[in-house]
């Protein structure tokens, strides 16, 4: 299958919470805006969409649209994951989880967003050796 392109929809209680936040903290731009439905996207990444629809809204099939939002992680690879960190906690951003290295190669912390969409923020660094020789990498 060849896409023209890749969006991810989400479904949320609240599509002008949701929407701010991706516009205020990670720099997406809004598309459309009927109110009960948006479409983001960012200036750097223009293939790519993220949509909010109102939870309940007759657009979604019957057996979706009232689901909850979960499950859902979106990742945002930066270039200085600790910079980014320190933004969104003095903006007050809730942090799901702090800063950390990982051995395999990545620094990342996480925040949640109003719909409930967990969002890893990471930037990769070099691995720990002993770390992935372990690993028979």
């Amino acid at each position: 299958m060849r896409f023209a392109k890749l969006g991810t929809a989400l479904l949320t209680d609240d599509v002008a919470a949701s929407t701010r936040f991706y516009v205020d903290h990670f720099g997406f731009r809004t598309l459309a805006d009927l109110g009960w439905y948006t479409s983001l996207q960012h200036p750097q990444h223009p293939e790519f969409t993220l949509d909010f629809t109102q939870r309940g809204h007759a657009a979604m099939p019957a057996d979706f649209r009232t689901q909850e939002t979960g499950g859902v992680l979106l990742g945002f690879m930066v270039a200085d994951a600790a910079a980014e960190e320190a933004t969104l906690r003095a903006a007050g951003v809730p942090i799901a989880e702090p800063l950390r290295d990982e051995p395999w190669g990545q620094r990342r912390f996480n925040v949640w967003s109003p719909e409930g969409t967990l969002i890893e923020v990471l930037q990769t660094i070099d691995p720990d050796p002993e770390w992935m020789a372990a690993q028979g990498l």
